[in-house]
Formats: C-alpha cells, structure tokens, sequence
C-alpha cells in the first residue's frame, strides 16, 4: 500500500469507528438516566397528587396530575402538560408547577419511559407515544377543558411536546430553554448530523404550529444557547420570546418574575380565565 494512502486510511478508519460507536452510545448521552439518583415512594410527598399509570407501547409509565387549588376554578379547567429535561425526574417539579394550579390549571406530570419508576427506554419514538397517552388520558377526563390544554416543555422537554403538538390538538406551547433540534449539537461531537437517532425537530413543530407559543430562555445558556431561542421565536407565527439573564439550570432566575410572565401570557392566548 502507498505510504500516503496509509495516512489517509487510518485516520478515516478512526473517524468511521468513533462515529460508530457514537451512534451506539448516543441515547445513554442524551437520556443520562443511570446518572439520577433512584426516587424515593411518591405515594405520600404531594398531598392530593393524583398518580396516573399510562399504557403505553413501551411499558407503563409513571404521571402525576395537580388539580387546581380550591375554589380557583368554575367548570372544567385549563391544563397544563409538562415535560422535563432529561437528567430530571417528575418527582423534582411538582413544588416549581403550584403556581398553574393556583391559576386555576391543572398540571399533568409525564414520566419519560425508563426514567423513575417506569418501565421501557427512553427515545423520540417511545416519548412521543407516552405524551400522546398522556393527552389522551387528560382530554378525556371531564373536569378537563380540552380545548384549553397548553405543551410545557423545558429543555428536552420541549422536544416531548412539540412532538406531541403535531399529534394532538393545542391551544398554546410554551417552551423553555429549548433547542431547535438535536442535530443541530452534531457538530459539537464531530459527528454528520443524520447519525442522531432522536432528531427533536422542535424548529420544524413550531413552524407548523398556528397558536400562541411562549419562548422562555436564559441569555447565558452554554448548554442550549441562546440562539435556538430566538430561532424558535423567529419560527412562531404568533411567538412571543422572555429573555432572562440566566443560564441553562437557573433559569429562570426569578420565580415570582417568571409565573406573572406565565400568567400574562396565558391571559393574552385566553387561557387563563382568572381575573
């Protein structure tokens, strides 16, 4: 073999096994489940949370539903569904969503599959089907205005519900901390970007999406940048972008700044019936 064509095959013969075994390990990557910490029993921590078990292709899988607090509401109420990172757990949220509740919205927490105490792997696909569940499982509920149900996603949450946004009718989307897509991070791993197996198209759902979208994001996010915020926004026929001065795990800096922007929103999009 040529000396120069040694050199030019065993760096690529490098590159191709790297690639590969990227392709491999890319959901233990970005689903870091093994990484958190085991739950402990939920059946006691939240008084009056509501533990909803979904059939799904993957297994059953693990939500909790906050009803809104008494007396906030009259008929049936808005709702909420939350999706949340991915090294978070639906047990970590509940105290942070209370305000919805104290709105008069509903909240529905969806485990993502393998994650807690649920059964199957995580993965676009098996997401996808688990948030569909959980829609159809809080639609049909009577004390559940349907057509008042908004998408909460923070960081791969957001590309939980817009996922689910495609699937199933929504009045509102409200994402925080959220990336355009994950093959838009490829680069960062020297990787071609048709090797992600869980692409989260979210730049795409919200370009299709015709109701009002919130999106929430931290000016000094080094995780997800602030530029797939402001590209999502640019994407939103009726978008509306909050910048915080944050990065990506304190964000938002300010809870009580952030549930009167929640709230504000949520009057604007005729959501929110609490005066």
């Amino acid at each position: 073999m040529h000396p120069l064509l040694k050199y030019i095959l065993l760096p690529l013969g490098i590159y191709i096994a790297y690639c590969g075994l990227l392709f491999v390990l890319q959901r233990q990557i970005m689903f870091p489940r093994s990484m958190i910490p085991q739950p402990v029993p939920s059946d006691h921590i939240i008084p009056g949370l509501e533990k909803i078990w979904l059939e799904t292709p993957a297994g059953k899988v693990e939500s909790w539903l906050l009803q809104p607090v008494s007396g906030s509401a009259a008929g049936p109420v808005a709702a909420v569904i939350f999706g949340h990172g991915n090294g978070e757990l639906i047990d970590f949220w509940p105290e942070e969503l209370k305000g919805f509740t104290r709105l008069g919205i509903a909240v529905l927490l969806a485990e993502y599959p393998g994650y807690g105490r649920s059964a199957g792997f995580p993965s676009q696909p098996s997401i996808t089907e688990t948030f569909i569940a959980a829609y159809d499982a809080l639609a049909s509920r009577k004390e559940i205005d349907p057509s008042r149900i908004v998408l909460f996603g923070r960081s791969l949450g957001g590309g939980a519900v817009c996922a689910l946004s495609l699937r199933r009718p929504t009045a509102a989307l409200i994402l925080m901390s959220t990336f355009t897509s994950a093959r838009s991070f490829a680069k960062r791993y020297l990787a071609p970007p048709f090797l992600v197996r869980d692409p989260f198209d979210n730049l795409s759902a919200v370009k299709k999406f015709r109701g009002p979208v919130l999106i929430m994001h931290g000016r000094h996010d080094t995780v997800i940048p602030f530029s797939h915020g402001m590209a999502l926004h640019r994407a939103a026929g009726m978008g509306k972008l909050i910048a915080y001065e944050a990065g990506h795990n304190d964000c938002p800096p300010d809870w009580n700044v952030f549930w009167q922007d929640i709230e504000g929103f949520l009057r604007d999009a005729g959501i929110s019936r609490n005066n």
